[in-house]
């Protein structure tokens, strides 16, 4: 093993070059900013085994329950591994092939450190320290929220750079940003402002009905939605260290969240009670690759952190969630649609953090103020569903 000290200095240089958010580099090398991991979802892969490609075979380690063991082993998996050389776009037409890219490795250590928190989507550096005291384990930066994208109607686009910034500047953890699916150009952006997490999201108006984008050269770690497991799949494959349900934003509804989870708990079980032979029809039938659902059917679960998203609005939301296997939750119009935000933002964070203990889930959903109104999915016409984006 490796001297930890001499470890962590050597990392901490190397993150400075590769990763410029101080918040990224805080939350990897502080042991009192994490959450510690919640007893079902210790069946993660590894933290330094890498998913892409999938054919490269994962170093067995046994399973690590104790935070702080979990951060001295990222620790030494980063400074081994970094500095790196880029991935290069598959098609050289949907993605970058910047020299600076990361390991996938290490973007999803990274996505890992956000495991048994909550991301929540703020427009201003106010919110953003709100849901900073609050606990969040990091936010989203966008100019609207999705209840008003919804509203307002419009082609929306990636926010502006220097909001992002401004808000990038006002907290310590970790800011993620939307870019609309398929504009690699939108990424590139993101990227080039040392953003910590880039969300290819359905929420903004898609730039290709086609391609996602290639996620191999970029710097920071992507996450992207799904609605089952051939699409999460294929997220992964691109290069994605984050998965989400796509739930339908902007609704306050969390039925489509629990749909789309249950589909992807129901298909991993099919996967594995199959043999290889039928693992290779149901990858062609889900249009997933074969070493991606076969290591998923290993694992019982994505090889990748899976947080819930869509229509999650109150604590009760945020443990169901939770115990349907979920590893964190994004919370977008839910927290600041609400009549008292700071509380209601706290009190998801400790549904989150005690998603099995009935008892504190009760205390914490007390006295919130009135959640969010909503619309209810079964009262959308299809035609303004926004999960069906992406394929």
């Amino acid at each position: 093993m490796p001297d930890i000290a001499a470890t962590r200095q050597s990392t901490a240089k190397t993150l400075s070059e590769s990763f410029p958010s101080k918040s990224i580099k805080t939350s990897i090398l502080s042991n009192s900013t994490s959450r510690p991991p919640h007893e079902h979802h210790t069946n993660l892969p590894e933290k330094n085994t890498p998913i892409l490609p999938p054919t490269h075979q994962p170093n067995q380690l046994p399973p690590l329950h104790q935070l702080h063991l979990f951060i001295e082993l990222t620790i030494i998996t980063m400074a081994t591994e970094l500095p790196v050389e880029a991935h290069v776009s598959l098609n050289g037409a949907n993605g970058s092939a910047a020299k600076d890219a990361t390991s996938f490795a290490n973007k999803d250590a990274l996505a890992r450190m956000l495991k048994g928190g909550v991301i929540m989507d703020v427009t201003t550096e106010e919110q953003a320290r709100i849901a900073e005291e609050a606990g969040a384990s990091a936010v989203m930066a966008l100019e609207r929220i999705p209840a008003d994208i919804r509203i307002e109607g419009g082609v929306s686009r990636m926010s502006d750079p220097g909001m992002i910034k401004r808000i990038k500047a006002a907290v310590t953890i970790p800011v993620m940003a939307k870019a609309r699916i398929g504009h690699f150009v939108e990424c590139q952006i993101l990227d080039a402002i040392g953003i910590d997490f880039i969300d290819e999201s359905e929420v903004l108006t898609p730039a290709d009905n086609v391609h996602h984008v290639t996620k191999h050269g970029f710097k920071a770690p992507f996450v992207c939605g799904c609605r089952n497991l051939g699409e999460a799949l294929r997220r992964i494959s691109e290069g994605a260290a984050m998965i989400r349900t796509k739930g339908e934003a902007g609704t306050g509804d969390v039925v489509e969240a629990v749909k789309h989870m249950r589909t992807l708990n129901a298909e991993i079980k099919k996967a594995q009670n199959l043999s290889d032979e039928e693992l290779y029809v149901m990858a062609k039938d889900i249009g997933a690759p074969y070493d991606l659902l076969k290591k998923t059917a290993q694992l019982g679960r994505l090889p990748v952190v899976n947080f819930a998203a869509g229509g999650v609005a109150t604590p009760a939301d945020a443990a169901l969630m939770m115990q349907l296997g979920c590893d964190g939750v994004f919370v977008g119009s839910g927290i600041f649609r609400s009549g008292d935000p700071a509380k209601r933002a706290k009190a998801i964070v400790q549904a989150v953090t005690h998603y099995n203990n009935p008892q504190v889930l009760a205390e914490v959903s007390e006295g919130l103020g009135e959640a969010m109104v909503g619309v209810s999915v079964s009262s959308l016409p299809e035609s303004q569903k926004l999960q069906g984006r992406g394929w």
